[in-house]
């Protein structure tokens, strides 16, 4: 198993290489159980499409927005700056992972314009994956990837509440550390125990895929060909 610490950059470019629905397609094969969670399935606004996936580890926090914190003063000011040394410190790069505990009010006020982006940038962070809302587009950090729930004009009471801990955004579940790949169509956690099988199985699926695609270009193309290509696809390994 890689350790989630020295990933190499061999296996990063590969999977970087890859896009995120490629990334759930072979988890399906190396990791079935993995078929049905893991993934977020709530539909998230991707702020930057042009961009190609982000590789990074989880940072997690929760915030909330439609309310003044109930912190005040050094408190207040002692768990922001928690909050900022907990994303500074550890495996980069990070990609960081918020969820919005508002509830129906989620998404209220942003964390997230040119100033947290610039910041989290700096310390490392590639993006952010959020159930909250997002704003400032034009002038987000240069190249920093945002999927969100919606975008929004106002930052309102927006403040952290923990960070850490274990979060479900957009349906999936993510702890700190864990390995997230991302691009415009959503996010999936690459589990540890196969990340090194990811490519491989990647590659054989998209070697299957392109005898059915190659099949279904041809001048001709009908049932009698197709079952033909699901036959001469299902020998590739």
């Amino acid at each position: 198993m890689a350790d989630q610490r020295t990933l190499s950059a061999e296996l990063q470019t590969a999977l970087v290489s890859l896009d995120t629905p490629t990334i759930c397609n072979a988890l399906e094969i190396v990791a079935p159980k993995r078929r049905g969670y893991g993934y977020s399935v709530s539909p998230l606004v991707c702020t930057r499409p042009e961009l190609p996936p982000m590789l990074g580890f989880a940072r997690t926090a929760s915030i909330r927005a439609a309310h003044p914190n109930h912190l005040k003063g050094a408190e207040a000011r002692a768990l922001q700056d928690g909050y900022y040394a907990y994303v500074d410190d550890g495996a980069k790069p990070a990609i960081m992972v918020i969820q919005d505990l508002d509830g129906p009010q989620r998404a209220y006020g942003s964390w997230w314009g040119e100033v947290n982006s610039n910041i989290h940038s700096g310390f490392g962070c590639l993006g952010v994956i959020t159930d909250g809302s997002v704003r400032d587009l034009p002038d987000i950090a240069e190249d920093f990837q945002m999927l969100a729930d919606r975008v929004g004009p106002s930052h309102a009471f927006v403040h952290p509440v923990d960070f850490g801990r274990t979060v479900s955004v957009a349906g999936m579940r993510v702890e700190h550390d864990d390995l997230i790949h991302a691009d415009q169509h959503g996010a999936v956690v690459i589990p540890w125990e196969v990340v090194d099988q990811v490519k491989e199985a990647a590659d054989a699926i998209a070697r299957r895929e392109r005898v059915i695609i190659d099949a279904a270009q041809e001048n001709g193309f009908d049932m009698a060909r197709l079952r033909r290509a699901w036959g001469d696809a299902a020998e590739i390994h």
